[in-house]
Formats: structure tokens, sequence, C-alpha cells
């Protein structure tokens, strides 16, 4: 049998893996659902979809197409009620979102962290523009 350990210190040591930042979750990252997920937990009561659809900027078309994808992750809830005799789609984020959504935090916290790092410790930092004169 084989120690894995070492082997496993020397890849972490030499940086493999460390800009993959498995946290940041694709569903969450797109522009539009980071919107809709900060406006969102901002309401923890929820949400009127047009509220959320002007708050966010978003067409009715692509506020459903994304509210869809957060429903099947499990992050966001959708409540069709009557309000007055009037139809109201509420939204709102699940406990599962609201736990999701920090974690994602997290990892962008992550990001944000290395590439501070990065760019105070080069000189000739790769983040700087090559047209920058210094």
């Amino acid at each position: 049998m084989t120690d894995n350990t070492s082997s496993s210190a020397s890849n972490a040591d030499a940086g493999s893996g460390r800009f993959a930042y498995e946290g940041l979750e694709r569903v969450i990252h797109e522009k539009a659902r980071l919107g809709i997920l900060t406006s969102l937990l901002a309401h923890p009561a929820g949400l009127a979809f047009t509220e959320l659809r002007d708050l966010c900027s978003l067409t009715d078309g692509n506020l459903n197409r994304h509210l869809k994808v957060l429903v099947e992750a499990g992050l966001v809830v959708i409540e069709k009620l009557t309000h007055g005799n009037r139809p109201q789609t509420t939204c709102r984020v699940t406990a599962a979102g609201r736990e999701r959504f920090q974690e994602y935090l997290a990892a962008l916290e992550k990001v944000i962290a290395d590439a501070a790092t990065i760019a105070r410790s080069t000189t000739n930092s790769s983040l700087v523009p090559r047209w920058h004169s210094g």
C-alpha cells in the first residue's frame, strides 16, 4: 500500500487545483440568477413576481426561465396565491438556498482574496492590462 499523504501534501504545495474554486456554483454564478437570489435574500418573506422582475431589470420571460433553474436546484420556491381576487406569484429563497448562497459567497471571497494577493505580490501581474504603463 502506498502512502498518499506525502503526494497529496506536495500537490497542495505545488498548487494543484489551487484556483479551481469548486464552490462557485454555475446555477448561482450566472448574473441574472445572482441578482435574483440577492434580491430574495434581502426580502426573507419573499417578493411578488413583478417586484422581483423590476428589482432585477428582467423581462417576464427571462425571470421565468431563471426562476425555473433556481426552483429545480432547490434554491427557490414559488407560491401562487390569490390576493383580493387577483392571482399573485410570490418567490422566496429556501433554507437550502440560503445555505448554498452563503457557501457560494465564501468561495467568491476566496477568489477575491487570492486575486488581491496575487496582484499585490507580482510586479508584472497578469491581472494588470498589458497597456498599463506602470
